[in-house]
């Protein structure tokens, strides 16, 4: 008969699995963010060769590209290595379901770098080609924080999902930077674009830092306050003072870039430093976990082994609901592993519900997220706006009611749902 240890084990090796799942989708995660690192470089550079037709960009651009589909390769073998058909919840549905999407997007580079190389696409075009892998990889990376199982690790893929997400945004202000001074000069879309940007990294890198550890953020601190962000902030106003009649010098798009790049090549060195804490972090929990079921398994040795011969058998060492009356004498032996066993059963009970209610905290601006996202859809769908546009309109109503974006976001969303329950009921008469 099964006895209430041998289920502790069953319960502690259920989370040393998720926690080795983790550790995979991990591993993943870091593969990607160098993946979105390389696909970003590859996309600012490409805005440079379209906007200038200049020839000498050609050789640097093939680098990048070869870089990338490197990157690609590895984000590959992670993929191999995942369980697609054990453990496939609702929320590992999600994940795949963004995995497949991502793939079909990384499917298409190899026809978007041609017609890059053929010069049939504007800056815009093939900024916005590029976009969509990479978002498709940020999406995963959302995915996998949601589905994480302990709420350390979910707190560090919150801070990095969003880290990347505001990397990404400002990887989007390069190339629209690119693109402008390319030209000669910035139009009303690429200055409201440019705008936009940099508002929606702010955003981003504040949920950041309510995420991040100490030492992270005192970096992104030094960071901010380096006088490159001040040499692109000039630039930035450069570009916003540009018209049709005073034309911006070409050279200035090869400086945009340079300078931006730096600033985004210091983004993935903290971004490194984030994946490799997360990995670590994974292997120290499955370790930990490991060395746990041992323990317990050395405990459950020595209760078959002490009360072997005894009567009455062992099963009834580990009967929680025994009264006073049915307990062994205090001298026992079995006695005292009995209570080790509810020591350990209380412990781990405890641990569990602790966990939980971290988790729940740990993954609340990603719920938040969902909905902001979701509200946006509607308003575009309703509307026929843009993302932009969208998000614009949801910031306006939240700053005249002087509330939250999610409790903006959720209101919104029961309204439409109150509507669309109206129009389903059949009328009466």
């Amino acid at each position: 008969m099964s006895t209430a240890l041998d289920f502790m084990l069953a319960a502690r090796r259920s989370e040393m699995h998720a926690l080795h799942t983790l550790e995979l989708t991990c591993e993943l995660v870091s593969a990607a963010s160098r993946l979105v690192h390389a696909l970003q470089r590859e996309r600012g550079f490409s805005n440079i060769y379209l906007g200038s037709l200049d020839q000498r960009f050609l050789a640097p651009l093939d680098g990048l590209s070869a870089e990338s589909r490197a990157m690609q390769e590895q984000v590959s073998v992670c993929f191999d290595r995942m369980d697609l058909d054990g453990g496939c919840g609702a929320d590992k549905a999600r994940l795949f379901n963004r995995i497949a999407y991502m793939l079909h997007c990384l499917e298409g580079l190899d026809e978007l770098r041609g017609r890059v190389r053929r010069q049939v696409l504007s800056p815009l075009e093939a900024t916005q080609s590029f976009t969509r892998p990479i978002g498709g990889l940020l999406s995963m990376v959302f995915e996998a924080a949601d589905t994480a199982v302990d709420p350390d690790i979910t707190r560090s893929l919150v801070a990095l999902f969003n880290f990347m997400q505001g990397k990404e945004l400002a990887g989007q202000e390069r190339a629209t930077g690119v693109a402008g001074f390319a030209a000669g000069e910035f139009d009303a879309v690429q200055l409201e674009r440019m705008a936009y940007l940099g508002e929606a990294q702010q955003r981003c890198f504040e949920s950041f830092r309510e995420y991040a550890s100490a030492d992270l953020l005192d970096a992104w601190t030094r960071l901010c306050s380096d006088e490159l962000v001040s040499e692109i902030g000039r630039l930035r106003q450069v570009a916003a003072r540009s018209t049709a009649g005073v034309r911006i010098g070409g050279a200035l798009g090869e400086l945009w870039f340079e300078l931006t790049t730096r600033r985004i090549d210091v983004m993935k060195q903290l971004e490194d430093m984030m994946t490799a804490r997360l990995q670590q972090s994974c292997q120290d929990k499955t370790a930990q976990a490991r060395a746990d079921l041992d323990n317990h398994r050395v405990l459950l040795g020595r209760l078959a082994g002490m009360d072997a011969d005894k009567a009455p058998p062992a099963t009834r060492l580990f009967n929680v609901q025994a009264s006073d009356m049915d307990a062994l004498p205090p001298d026992n032996i079995g006695c005292q592993l009995n209570r080790s066993v509810l020591d350990v059963l209380h412990d781990q009970t405890q641990r569990l519900q602790e966990l939980s209610v971290q988790l729940e905290e740990a993954r609340r601006s990603l719920s938040e997220r969902k909905l902001v996202d979701r509200a946006k859809r509607l308003l575009m769908l309703q509307h026929g706006l843009g993302e932009e546009e969208a998000y614009r309109m949801l910031q306006t109503a939240a700053m005249e009611r002087s509330q939250r974006l999610p409790d903006v976001a959720q209101t919104l969303l029961n309204y439409a749902d109150l509507l669309a329950g109206k129009e389903a009921r059949p009328r009466s008469g």
